[in-house]
Parts: C-alpha cells; sequence; structure tokens
C-alpha cells in the first residue's frame, strides 16, 4: 500500500487522533455520553454568528468570487 491510498490516511489519522486532543472530522469520535456533552459544550464557547449574518457573510463571499 502506498501512503496516498485512503486506507493508509484513515489509519494515520486515526493513530494521530488517539494521541493527541485535536479533533479530525475523518476520524469516528467515541465516547460516553458525558465526553459528548463536553465536546458540545466546547463548540458552544466558540464564537457564534446568527443565521442572518452568515447568510450576508456567505452572499459577499460569493459576490467577491464573481469578479
Amino acid at each position: 500500500m502506498t501512503a496516498h491510498e485512503p486506507a493508509v490516511v484513515y489509519k494515520t489519522a486515526v493513530s494521530e487522533t488517539l494521541y493527541s486532543n485535536n479533533w479530525n472530522p475523518n476520524v469516528p469520535f467515541q465516547g460516553t455520553q458525558e465526553e459528548w456533552w463536553e465536546h458540545f459544550h466546547r463548540i458552544e464557547e466558540g464564537p457564534f454568528f446568527p443565521v442572518s449574518e452568515v447568510h450576508k457573510r456567505i452572499s459577499q463571499w460569493l459576490d467577491n468570487q464573481k469578479m
């Protein structure tokens, strides 16, 4: 197998995730209910933008892409 095959990339990502606190969206997260709640609460502590603000930002970004 080469380093670019999906199985190798996934295996590398899993082993790195097991030994770090970095969340990787490509690696399944298995944990207890308490770990899930902790994960959700950490997400909620981040910046929050109302949907209207997000739509406005996306519209501006799309307008900039048309140039």
